[in-house]
């Protein structure tokens, strides 16, 4: 039995060398590769009565041909033991906790699993390491292989429940940090509101502590349907509109005849937040609308594991080609306010207002993976695989504009 947090970028070419094993996939799930890849080094050593020592020399030479972002979880009879093993990705891009409760053990990619059935976060499993676990033995670690520590900043800004703890860190804190870093440049370029509004619920955490830097008072102007889905992450635009007319209504007496300073994590489509520009205008009765973003322009497409794959989907990389940044994989400060004014523009919006990279990387360091920010790939991804991703996933929003149709 084998789960998957990620992405894998070869799985076709995984594909093809699993067929001339005689292994034909039965699914476009990145996980049958990789799982079908391990059983058949397992078997490489010896039919049974596999050890944890042959375990872990079938995830290094799996590791050999998997490429992606991704972390692992199996349980499996070695020693004779029933054993759970959980391993990730060389550079640590996607999450992986574990914990404790009693003697019994618990892997999952986000510490509020552990905190929901009551067990004690331990700690993280580290870039490229695998580590086994028994009920009643202390765990072991080995490393597979690692490259570096680089995990995904996108878990930080908009993936992870703000009660997480990601890469040691407090979620919520991170946020907050966010905020205050980018309270100070929009005090920098003279950003005049009257009012901080959040998209719910991600960027709570950074509107309060942009309220606080500012000297601006802090109002719940969007009120969220609770039973509304993540539109971002849907398939089609179609889907995603429908679902933006369930999910916010504005509260008028929060922002009728004022300034708001609308905050949210992330711009990546721009479809949700033009439609909540528009709602604050028509319904909340708004006199300026500013947006604020705690994060950099989404430029580049993600392969890793967030779904942003197509890079013409993106409104920063858009935009960017229309005045005239067209090959830019991270803006700097002048390029950024052009792009912004574009941005708002299109958004409806009085101005747009990014985090800069200097900012992120004032908050973050530079041990994390920001490819959608800098177009720094942690796995390199050929011309060949950006294609396949690219048609892999316009092949999903067909079908999925097909059966809403």
């Amino acid at each position: 039995m084998m789960v998957h947090n990620g992405n894998l970028i070869n799985f076709k070419e995984l594909k093809l060398k699993l067929k001339k094993h005689s292994v034909n996939l039965s699914s476009n799930c990145d996980l049958e590769p990789i799982l079908y890849l391990f059983c058949l080094e397992m078997m490489k050593i010896r039919e049974e009565g596999h050890t944890i020592f042959d375990a872990v020399i079938a995830l290094k030479e799996t590791y050999k041909y998997i490429k992606g972002a991704y972390s692992i979880s199996t349980a499996m009879i070695l020693d004779g033991k029933p054993t759970l093993i959980c391993a990730r990705d060389p550079y640590g891009i996607r999450p992986a906790v574990w914990g404790e409760k009693n003697g019994e053990f618990m892997c999952a990619s986000e510490s509020v699993c552990l905190d929901a059935v009551d067990f004690e976060l331990k700690g993280e499993i580290a870039s490229g390491e695998a580590v086994f676990f028994r009920v009643g033995e202390n765990p072991q670690t080995h490393l597979i292989e690692k490259r570096g520590k680089a995990p995904c900043v996108f878990e930080n800004i908009y993936f992870a429940r703000p009660d997480s703890v990601y890469n040691e860190r407090s979620i919520y804190m991170t946020r907050m940090e966010l905020g205050r870093t980018l309270g100070e440049e929009l005090i920098a370029k003279k950003v005049d509101v009257d009012v901080i509004v959040p998209v719910p619920d991600t960027s709570v955490p950074a509107a309060l502590e942009i309220s606080r830097v500012m000297g601006k008072p802090f109002s719940e102007g969007l009120i969220k349907n609770r039973y509304s889905a993540r539109t971002f992450i849907m398939p089609t635009q179609s889907s995603r509109e429908n679902a933006l007319r369930l999910k916010l209504n504005p509260i008028k007496a929060q922002t009728k005849d004022k300034k708001v300073l609308l905050v949210d994590d992330s711009i990546v489509r721009g479809t949700t937040l033009k439609r909540m520009v528009r709602l604050l205008r028509d319904k909340g009765k708004a006199s300026e609308i500013h947006v604020a973003i705690h994060c950099p322009p989404v430029l580049n497409p993600c392969f890793y594991g967030i779904d942003m794959s197509v890079q013409e989907d993106l409104i920063a990389h858009r935009k960017s080609v229309k005045i005239g940044l067209a090959g830019k994989k991270v803006l700097n400060l002048e390029e950024q306010r052009q792009l912004e004014k574009s941005v708002a523009e299109h958004l409806g919006a009085d101005s747009v207002t990014y985090l800069s990279m200097e900012g992120t990387n004032k908050v973050f360091g530079n041990e994390r993976c920001a490819a959608c920010f800098d177009g720094n790939y942690m796995v390199e991804v050929d011309k060949q695989a950006i294609d396949e991703i690219r048609n892999d996933r316009m092949s999903i929003s067909c079908s999925f504009n097909s059966i809403n149709n």
